[in-house]
């Protein structure tokens, strides 16, 4: 074990937390002031992070860091990883469990700015705002038709905060709202007038789909050519979840022949795009891609960082940290 345990409790003075990833300065500020010795790093390279970070008892990192089985094996000092966001699929937390590394990040932080930026996605495929937007820039006066949204019913795959916020608002827009999840979320889904239905029902009488998942970088897609197959023609499909969960191939080819009426997504498979099926969708005139912004408000950080720092220094105490 390392040598910074006293009586089985990590010394506040000998502990040491790097963070990787620019985070907002609430988390330096109050880590300082509890007496922590905080390297602020957040520009720190993988090549430098590998060979630094066996000196370090806390990592901090957001999305850009990747903690994987390398460099967790490379830390071995590491006590506790802190992703400063809702999620951990950049963190292996097999490997930390594997090691009895805490993992604490920040569930539900962001959930306002993700469910708006959806909101606005979703009327921007509606709106057909993508072609508009570069034609007026071009300085092309055309005008492009779109559809309404009024009326029209949204599939919500993935009913939890964000999912629910998502129906929440559409709800008040006057759509019909259909939820799937693998869990039973009929009961949520009732609280706002929603309908919770399975996954075939979803994408067969939908008009706008909307992801809302937590999957790993190597889960299999939701969306194939199966479930395209079943959608309505017409059909809109927004993502601000995870890339993974669309077939990628399989939306180009239903989006070229006309069934679906556009992808509005806030991710993509790799950022930036390198496959040749990746750049050609990003291309097309249909597709609205926004970079990986879900989270990215003034707000959205401030409370990541509250919430990350409030986890991150309980499970120091739990440790035996005296703070």
């Amino acid at each position: 074990m390392a040598d910074n345990f006293m009586g089985g409790s990590l010394a506040k003075e000998n502990l040491t937390i790097l963070i990787t990833d620019p985070i907002d300065e609430y988390m330096i500020r109050t880590l300082k002031t509890k007496g922590l010795r905080v390297n602020y790093q957040p520009d720190i390279d993988r090549e430098e992070l590998l060979k630094v970070v066996e000196n370090y008892d806390v990592l901090v990192v957001r999305s850009r860091t990747k903690v994987d089985k390398e460099v967790i094996e490379r830390g071995k000092r590491l006590r506790v990883i802190a992703r400063a966001g809702i999620g951990v699929d950049n963190i292996d937390t097999e490997e930390a469990e594997r090691r009895k590394i805490r993992v604490v990040y920040a569930p539900g932080a962001s959930t306002d700015s993700a469910a708006e930026l959806t909101i606005g996605l979703m009327l921007a495929g509606a709106r057909n705002m993508f072609t508009s937007m570069t034609l007026a820039k071009s300085g092309i006066y055309k005008k492009t038709e779109g559809v309404e949204l009024s009326g029209k019913t949204i599939g919500i795959i993935g009913f939890g905060r964000i999912g629910y916020k998502v129906g929440v608002i559409a709800k008040a827009m006057g759509m019909n709202v259909l939820a799937y999840d693998v869990i039973d979320v009929s009961n949520r889904a009732a609280e706002i007038g929603a309908r919770a239905v399975s996954l075939d029902e979803l994408v067969t009488q939908s008009d706008v789909i909307s992801i809302h998942v937590t999957v790993g970088k190597d889960a299999k897609p939701i969306l194939t050519s199966r479930e395209f197959e079943m959608m309505k023609k017409g059909v809109i499909i927004v993502n601000t979840s995870r890339a993974v969960a669309v077939d990628g191939k399989a939306l180009l080819h239903y989006i070229k022949e006309g069934k679906v009426m556009s992808y509005a997504t806030d991710v993509f498979w790799h950022e930036p795009p390198k496959e040749e099926w990746e750049l050609e969708l990003l291309r097309h005139e249909r597709v609205t891609v926004t970079t990986h912004i879900g989270a990215q408000t003034k707000e959205a950080q401030y409370r990541v960082a509250v919430m990350t720092t409030e986890n991150l220094l309980r499970a120091l105490q739990e440790l035996g940290v005296k703070l």
